[in-house]
């Protein structure tokens, strides 16, 4: 069977352990800023300490590509983001409403931001651990719940916001604002009528095992939902709603980012029915009823609910990546950006990178060395019966160290920017010229773990990991090969 996102390992048991925040001193300014001042010779003050610092991360690649993903992490962060895509109090009340990875930190930055005389209340609900430590609220309401599995506490919280968006029978001076991140869709389990949470989690743990994409799960989700889909916003019906998104899917679709819930639907009930049929996953017969009748049907494009809302992306995985190239530029390093769209099987996506890295390495094409090569996206992991331990981002650097067979001169770090690869305590992890060897020399074989799933094992033994605990914000994967 196959997992996409999150990984299908989730799909036997909830949400993943807490685990403590990347700290504010990971990422004390905007990318391209902190980077500047770490590399330009130029800087006015202690330019010996600056070029200091410059040859440290250029002789230390671990360092390196760990530093480029601080950069693109802070890049999403939206304690630094928020704020500017605010609009000004209206003369009445503001609600806040939303979920995902990183709802706390996006409602966060709204109590940070809005002014304390403008009327404001809410509830966001985020994934377990996923508060920021130093965050204490007072206006919005903070509700944790399970993912990718969803769990009651999330079926719970999402029936709340729709009773609160629907009691707060809003007047032309009042106004709604959704915080919407990755994750937000496991959050909201809100059947459709005649489901249960038990029916949702069935057919969640089918699709996580499937090998759809994140498109055609969220088709599906959207239309066993009472909230997604659009369906939020209509509830919140006549109010304007402005929603803010962080974008952790390929192409940005609003759409399909935490099934859309305050967004207008495209697909369809036969949409859903058939992507199930495609994969096989099995469904209620009450669902299989309403959706061929049609009954769940999401509201569309040009609904008059949607009428004078307002959707932007304050931030999205290639604006991350280009401020790691942005970065690693500063350091004087030639950066290339391949694409923040790449799918795949998460190990033979992994093998391509490889290839690329050697022919660089070994032959100065496409691309000359000394060169960075970054990418991002979301891909897959096809899981035996018996699964060992590790994430998407395990496996493509597991994938990626057998292919590039010990090859001199690269080295590289696949992780997810929400600081959880899959349902581990780890980010991702680390690949160097030695990985193998090092590997080999504790009598692990690297190809039976990654036929086992099990590159976190491989990957702790060398103490290879990255571990940063949840960043609060969620840009997806996360991709550097550093080729010199």
């Amino acid at each position: 069977m196959s997992s996409t996102s999150d990984a299908a390992r989730a799909a036997a048991s909830g949400a993943a352990s807490p685990a403590a925040s990347l700290t504010s001193g990971d990422a004390s300014s905007s990318p391209a800023a902190s980077s500047a001042r770490s590399a330009s010779s130029n800087a006015a003050d202690a330019p010996d300490a600056t070029d200091a610092r410059t040859r440290a991360l250029l002789d230390d690649p671990r360092a390196l590509l760990k530093h480029l993903y601080r950069v693109a992490v802070d890049r999403a962060l939206p304690g630094k983001i928020l704020a500017g895509h605010l609009p000004p109090p209206p003369k009445g009340r503001t609600l806040v409403i939303g979920a995902g990875k990183g709802g706390g930190s996006m409602a966060q930055a709204m109590e940070a931001a809005w002014p304390a005389s403008a009327p404001m209340s809410g509830l966001v609900i985020t994934r377990y651990g996923h508060i920021p430590p130093d965050y204490q609220p007072r206006r919005i309401e903070m509700v944790e719940a399970a993912h990718p599995v969803p769990d009651a506490a999330g079926e719970r919280a999402a029936a709340r916001m729709m009773q609160l968006v629907r009691d707060f029978r809003p007047t032309a001076d009042d106004q709604v604002i959704c915080l919407i991140s990755g994750g937000g869709s496991a959050l909201m389990p809100l059947p459709a009528p005649g489901l249960t949470l038990a029916d949702k989690q069935a057919v969640n743990r089918a699709l996580l095992a499937s090998g759809a994409n994140i498109a055609e799960m969220n088709c599906v989700r959207k239309h066993l939902s009472a909230i997604k889909g659009g369906r939020l916003a209509a509830a919140c019906a006549p109010a304007k709603v402005l929603t803010l998104m962080i974008s952790d899917v390929p192409g940005d679709d609003p759409q399909v980012i935490a099934s859309g819930p305050t967004v207008p639907d495209a697909t369809t009930c036969a949409d859903a029915l058939a992507i199930c049929r495609r994969y096989r996953i099995a469904l209620p017969p009450q669902a299989v009823e309403a959706l061929e009748r049609g009954d769940w049907e999401t509201p569309k494009p040009g609904d008059a609910c949607f009428d004078g809302h307002e959707q932007r992306i304050i931030a999205a995985p290639r604006q991350s990546l280009l401020a790691a190239a942005e970065a690693a530029r500063a350091l004087g390093l030639t950066a290339h950006v391949l694409s923040d769209e790449i799918e795949g099987e998460s190990r033979e996506v992994g093998r391509v990178h490889a290839a690329l890295a050697r022919s660089v390495a070994r032959h100065g094409e496409p691309f000359a060395r000394p060169c960075l090569i970054l990418s991002g996206g979301e891909t897959t992991v096809t899981l035996v019966p018996q699964p060992g331990r590790g994430g998407r981002a395990g496996e493509f650097v597991l994938g990626c160290a057998i292919a590039l067979d010990g090859q001199e001169g690269v080295w590289g770090l696949a992780a997810d920017t929400d600081g959880i690869d899959g349902v581990e305590d780890n980010a991702g992890a680390f690949v160097s010229p030695s990985t193998l060897q090092r590997a080999r020399a504790l009598g692990l074989k690297p190809a039976e773990l990654l036929a086992a799933n099990n590159g976190y094992a491989l990957f702790e033994a060398l103490g290879d990991l990255l571990i940063t605990g949840p960043t609060q914000t969620n840009v997806n994967d996360f991709r550097a090969l550093l080729i010199r």
